[in-house]
């Protein structure tokens, strides 16, 4: 992974979300919880895609910065698909960038990579709406969960989210435009905007109380460098 800070922000080394996952007392998922792992899994993906494909069009680090932090939550629930003996859908695919098992997720990465492809303020624009979407859907997927182990991962990736939300809102804002959620509430939306860089999964929606103090602490420190705007 990356290492110190350089002149454009940099990420610092993240943690692996999958790290000191407590131990399921049981490996049975219901279908939803099931259905969830394999959206997460190519959502992940799809974040990863957009933002080196984006990277490559535009040059600005803030893709490559969050795209190796992608990487990181793709193998966090690729952990979690071994561990309750889930075929991956990655895999499926042959992990190829822009090809993806889920016909809707293929439909809105080739939206969004055309969206971006734009301007860059269109394409900061578009990495804005993909945490947008991944913090609301993590939010629900947070809630269906009864695994301590899943609910940890989620938890973090929402916390991942939280600081690259704050990356393309700070970049767009360094470009003089702005973003309006649109999956999230304006509430939440200005609440992890008004966070410290690297404090912003501090106060969760109430979900995962229980999971102990260390291991969320590991976790603040995920993409902070990232949310440096692009000059």
């Amino acid at each position: 992974m990356a290492g110190p800070q350089g002149e454009h922000g940099g990420p610092p080394e993240d943690m692996n979300p999958a790290q000191g996952l407590p131990t399921p007392e049981n490996t049975n998922l219901s279908p939803e919880e099931i259905a969830d792992l394999l959206k997460m899994r190519e959502e992940e993906k799809l974040a990863r895609d957009v933002y080196l494909t984006l990277y490559e069009k535009w040059g600005s680090p803030v893709f490559s910065n969050i795209a190796r932090s992608e990487q990181m939550h793709m193998d966090a629930i690729g952990v979690l698909l071994d561990r309750y003996s889930l075929d991956d859908p990655v895999a499926q695919t042959g992990d190829a960038r822009g090809v993806f098992s889920d016909p809707q997720i293929q439909d809105l990465y080739n939206q969004l990579v055309e969206q971006g492809s734009a301007s860059l303020e269109a394409a900061l624009t578009v990495g804005a709406t993909i945490e947008d979407l991944d913090i609301k859907d993590l939010n629900e997927t947070i809630a269906r969960t009864t695994h301590a182990d899943i609910q940890t991962v989620y938890e973090r990736l929402r916390t991942g989210s939280y600081h690259h939300m704050q990356a393309f809102v700070g970049n767009l804002r360094a470009q003089g435009a702005d973003y309006t959620p649109q999956f999230i509430s304006a509430e939440e939306f200005q609440r992890i905007l008004s966070e410290p860089h690297g404090r912003g999964g501090e106060h969760g929606r109430g979900h995962g109380q229980g999971h102990g103090p260390g291991q969320g602490q590991g976790n603040c420190q995920e993409m902070d460098a990232s949310a440096t705007p692009t000059p």
